[in-house]
């Protein structure tokens, strides 16, 4: 246990870290602008029984870890219209402070199971007591519906190791296809929400203000 915790610190170190410079990217857009496209921002770094997992069903050797498995150190970045995916895509691109290794489009490509989202894989430097470790952490990008359907079909390949039956596997990506249709909708009446939304913060500011 000792060897793992000292071998997933730097994860951590670096989830924590890239999690506030998302957050701070998200507060920047507030402060100029009425909308982000950064709704909000999560990270994990995947539990040892995990990655254990998965080096054995891709074959990578234990030794392998650090080049191979590019998501021990995971972090989403949850938009609120699809429109706001790419926006935030080139506001990674445009960084200095990691280097970009990877980028896979599942969102005009699909994945067969009806999966979608933005994966970005980057070469993160931490800065530890024995000096700089660069490490590998996969950034997610996507909708609230696109991450609600990913989520429910994570647990289903969890509850059955993988092997989804069919009912339930053609359910799920009828349900990939509705979450995509909503997404859409919500992008054709984009500018009346955002105002809807201005407008309701506004409002409540100005209550806050009065109740103080």
């Amino acid at each position: 246990m000792k060897h793992w915790e000292h071998f997933l610190e730097p994860y951590k170190q670096a989830v924590e870290e890239l999690k506030v410079k998302f957050r701070g990217m998200r507060n920047q857009y507030e402060q100029n602008t009425d909308h982000s496209p950064i709704e909000f921002v999560t990270g994990r770094v995947k539990p040892i029984a995990s990655i254990l997992d998965k080096a054995n069903q891709k074959g990578v050797s234990l030794e392998k870890l650090e080049e191979e498995m590019q998501d021990i150190a995971g972090l989403r970045i949850m938009c609120q219209f699809v429109d706001d995916i790419k926006p935030v895509v080139e506001l990674l691109r445009n960084r200095n402070d990691f280097e970009i290794v990877e980028e896979r489009d599942y969102i005009s490509y699909k994945k067969a199971s009806g999966y979608r989202s933005y994966h970005v894989v980057i070469r993160y430097p931490v800065q530890t007591i024995n000096g700089e470790k660069k490490i590998l952490a996969e950034i997610q990008i996507r909708t609230l519906a696109m991450n609600f359907w990913a989520t429910i079909e994570h647990s289903m390949n969890y509850k059955y190791k993988g092997q989804i039956p069919e009912e339930i596997r053609l359910r799920l990506k009828g349900a990939a296809e509705a979450a995509f249709r909503l997404d859409e909708e919500m992008s054709k009446i984009r500018d009346e929400i955002q105002e809807a939304q201005v407008f309701f913060s506004r409002k409540k500011e100005m209550q806050q203000n009065e109740e103080k």
